[in-house]
């Protein structure tokens, strides 16, 4: 058998392996009845709320298109079992990594809580609370309403302490009262902040009364307000700064300040056909 025979055999022998070899890899890829490629995804086996810690009755295996599989899904329930929800997941629904908190970050409110931010409870009234409507995702903002001892005043002042705030959790707990001791249900509102705005928070509870402001989810600007005094409620205009005088500001080495000479006063007596001046 010369050469030529050898490397025609062999050339065809490559080709045929191949071949069976993409035929049995694609045979063991699964496809669906229609012949799609499918694969095994993690999805949700009932609503799953936000702070829950997700048990293995929550999720269930199916299979789903290849193709249309979007990122970050799961292929195996051991790595979803213990997680915690950050995002309402409704039944059906793929189980993806960017609606659950990190792994061992645990459940309820502190999974919730990015790094680098805080959470900051307030107790609020239905007014304060916009009649209800400020619930979990909304965003807020935070009005103060005092009278500050540096103004210089008794004039109220409401100012806008902090902007496009989001709310993490709104709910009620039970409190004493400290007269009677009967319970009452209390208003609590959580807030989403930074370390700085969370000192703004807890200053603002402490300096005066405040307000949240309810906003429009499309809404992120930041409008830097300006402070409303009480008097611009009923059209008061207030006294201009008082006039500096000289003695206030002594002018500089070389130019002595003015002294102006105090006003003098006289006063005319007659007496007959004599008249008197007097000075003082």
């Amino acid at each position: 058998m010369d050469r030529k025979r050898l490397f025609l055999i062999a050339g065809l022998s490559l080709v045929i392996a191949a071949f069976l070899t993409l035929v049995a890899y694609k045979r063991s890829r699964p496809v669906s009845a229609a012949g799609r490629l499918v694969a095994t995804v993690v999805v949700a086996d009932t609503d799953l709320a936000v702070g829950s810690r997700i048990a293995p009755g929550d999720l269930r295996v199916t299979e789903y298109p290849a193709g249309d599989l979007p990122d970050g899904t799961f292929q195996g329930m051991s790595d979803v079992i213990g997680r915690g929800v950050i995002v309402p997941i409704r039944k059906n629904e793929l189980v993806l990594v960017s609606k659950l908190a990190a792994a061992k970050a645990g459940a309820g409110l502190p999974s919730l809580i990015p790094a680098g931010k805080r959470a900051v409870s307030v107790q609020v009234n239905d007014v304060i609370s916009v009649g209800g409507f400020v619930s979990p995702g909304t965003h807020v903002d935070v009005l103060l309403t005092g009278r500050p001892l540096t103004a210089g005043s008794q004039d109220a002042m409401t100012t806008t302490v902090l902007e496009n705030v989001e709310v993490l959790a709104a709910g009620q707990e039970i409190q004493q009262t400290p007269e009677g001791g009967k319970a009452r249900s209390v208003t609590v509102i959580t807030l989403l902040v930074t370390p700085e705005e969370a000192q703004k928070l807890t200053l603002a509870s402490s300096e005066g009364r405040i307000q949240l402001a309810l906003r429009n989810p499309l809404d992120t600007a930041q409008e830097d307000p300006k402070t409303v005094k009480s008097a611009a409620l009923y059209h008061i205009e207030t006294a201009p700064p008082a006039a500096t005088t000289a003695a206030a500001h002594p002018r500089s080495a070389g130019h002595p300040a003015i002294v102006q000479a105090p006003a003098v006063y006289v006063i005319e007596m007659i007496k007959g056909d004599k008249r008197d001046s007097v000075k003082f």
